[in-house]
């Protein structure tokens, strides 16, 4: 008698046992790495996951007791019940948690959620058939029973893409009404709307992120600015928010939000611009004013989008009518927007995002910490000498370290001179705090003469390419007389926007150091006879640099 004879009927009775032990189907059912519990409609489901699922991304949320929004596949190996060779591995649905924990298992991160609709716990399958095992004889079988030897589509260990809109790298919460007020059929259609404002967004690792809060009773964060930064991710995310119901207490959705949404652990981005938008439909059922009073004081931009406002005939119910004025972060129309009725919200999108992206009017996020740019002129003529130089460099890092540097905050370049002018790295060249301060401490000395008023021409030329009133700053550091004039270079410079800090050490004028300086003269001009005195200048030249900006914005 052959193998195979005896082999077949072996594979029919170890199906028919495993059809006798209950009715939880036996029969794994293959499954791509993305593949999500909320996709899978049975209460219990064998499913195969294909190997190599480690090698894309597998967004994962809980542990132990998994989020549906979380891949299955991905799961299981944070679980521990598989490898990288995949495998099957049993689905159970369970209901929806409140704070799924975040841990890092079997070389998967999984991450936090603030509450999800369902969740799934997995476990190792019993009595797998014997056809979805890879080595169950080296005789081969009829096609039909070898279902797991199908070759894996290559598509399912694809990456998927982690840009974004780089124009648009603003943290985003979006506080959506899930009062009485709207009813379930407008939250319908509130969600359908963010959905396409979210696409329209495209978040991403270099581009916005997006968190989301519904306003009731007490405000739900619903997710963090952390959890989907893939916009298909993102869109399932909305399209599975549950309504709530409860009084329209905006307020306390604001406070909430203000308070605790961007912070670094829960996704906020150091010096990226923070926004929140307020979706409200009618009007509040509490006070705004204080709400958004810590909003603004916070640095986070705070949009109202008004839907189906108060007719004429219900303002006598409107507990606030200049709710709206006190609300938004600068009561000046861009901060507010208003959409007749949920019926007519797809024109709004794009309008509105762009007015999200808007960095340049973003007021509320602009300090001198995120905003401006920093030029320094520093000295490398002979006089100097190898050491100073460095405690010079020393004292510039000071100066950088104070302030908030990013693709979209403050930015930093240098200019080294003796008789000759050399850009060091340029305010775009470096796009992080520490990449910059390691640029600055990287600048090798020159020696040579000393021409200041043509540094001052070169920087004004070369290093501030774009204009902002109040945002330019140029801190000069010498030590010695300028072979050249001073003063008309300092003129051309400040009357370009440019703010001048004078710095001096051992011989350097004074007459040179406040010819150089912008007015006050006095507030300006700084002067130490040792370079060990540098380091004393920071604190009041980061508040210079801070109460001109303020001034002038």
């Amino acid at each position: 008698m052959s193998r195979l004879s005896v082999l077949l009927p072996l594979t029919g009775l170890l199906f028919l046992m495993s059809s006798t032990l209950g009715s939880q189907s036996s029969v794994a059912f293959p499954v791509t790495c993305a593949t999500r519990g909320a996709e899978l409609t049975e209460n219990s489901v064998l499913v195969l996951c294909p190997p190599d699922c480690t090698r894309g991304r597998v967004p994962v949320f809980g542990t132990g007791i998994y989020a549906s929004v979380s891949t299955v596949c991905g799961a299981a190996v944070h679980r521990g019940l598989l490898g990288p060779s995949g495998g099957p591995v049993r689905v159970h649905k369970q209901k929806g948690q409140i704070n799924y924990v975040s841990s890092y298992a079997h070389g998967i991160q999984s991450q936090a959620l603030a509450r999800w609709t369902a969740s799934f716990s997995l476990s190792k399958p019993v009595n797998v058939p014997l056809e979805l095992t890879s080595d169950t004889s080296t005789t081969a079988l009829p096609a039909a029973a070898q279902p797991a030897k199908k070759p894996v589509k290559k598509t399912s260990a694809k990456k998927p893409p982690t840009g974004g809109n780089k124009d648009c790298q603003m943290d985003i919460a979006m506080v959506i009404d899930s009062s009485n007020n709207i009813g379930q059929r407008r939250f319908n259609l509130q969600k359908n709307f963010v959905a396409k404002l979210a696409a329209m967004l495209r978040v991403g690792q270099t581009g916005p992120r997006v968190g989301l809060i519904q306003a009731s009773d007490s405000p739900r964060t619903e997710f963090l600015l952390s959890n989907f930064t893939q916009p298909k991710e993102l869109l399932f995310a909305i399209k599975e928010l549950a309504y709530l119901g409860g009084d329209t207490n905006t307020g306390k959705a604001i406070m909430h939000t203000a308070e605790s949404f961007f912070t670094q652990e829960n996704g906020g981005r150091r010096g990226h611009p923070r926004v929140m938008m307020v979706l409200i439909d009618g009007w509040p059922s509490d006070d705004l004013e204080q709400a958004a009073m810590l909003a603004r004081e916070s640095g986070i931009n705070v949009f109202l989008v008004s839907v189906a406002k108060p007719a004429p005939e219900e303002l006598s119910m409107v507990r606030d009518k200049d709710f709206t004025r006190k609300a938004v972060c600068k009561d000046n129309g861009f901060f507010t927007y208003s959409i007749p009725s949920w019926f007519s919200t797809t024109k709004h999108v794009k309008p509105l995002s762009q007015r999200l992206c808007a960095l340049d009017s973003l007021l509320c996020s602009k300090t001198c910490y995120n905003s401006v740019n920093i030029g320094f002129l520093i000295d490398g003529s002979s006089s100097v000498g190898d050491g100073n130089f460095q405690l010079v460099l020393d004292f510039l890092a000071g100066i950088a370290r104070s302030f908030d540097i990013s693709d979209v905050g403050a930015r930093i370049g240098a200019v080294q001179f003796t008789y000759d002018q050399r850009l060091e790295f340029g305010l775009y060249d470096h796009s992080t705090k520490d990449d910059a301060i390691n640029a600055l401490k990287r600048i090798s000395y020159m020696s040579g003469g000393t021409a200041t008023g043509g540094a001052i021409s070169y920087a004004t030329q070369n290093l501030f390419r774009r204009t902002g009133p109040g945002r330019n700053f140029l801190i000069v550091v010498t030590d010695g007389q300028s072979y050249d004039d001073v003063m008309r270079p300092a003129a051309a410079a400040q009357k370009q926007g440019i703010t001048m800090f004078s710095v001096g050490v051992a011989w350097a004028p004074l007459d040179d150091l406040r010819a150089m300086a912008s007015e006050p003269k006095d507030g300006h001009t700084f002067f130490t006879r040792e370079f060990t005195g540098l380091a004393d200048f920071v604190p009041p030249l980061v508040r210079g640099i801070c109460r001109d900006f303020t001034e002038n914005n």
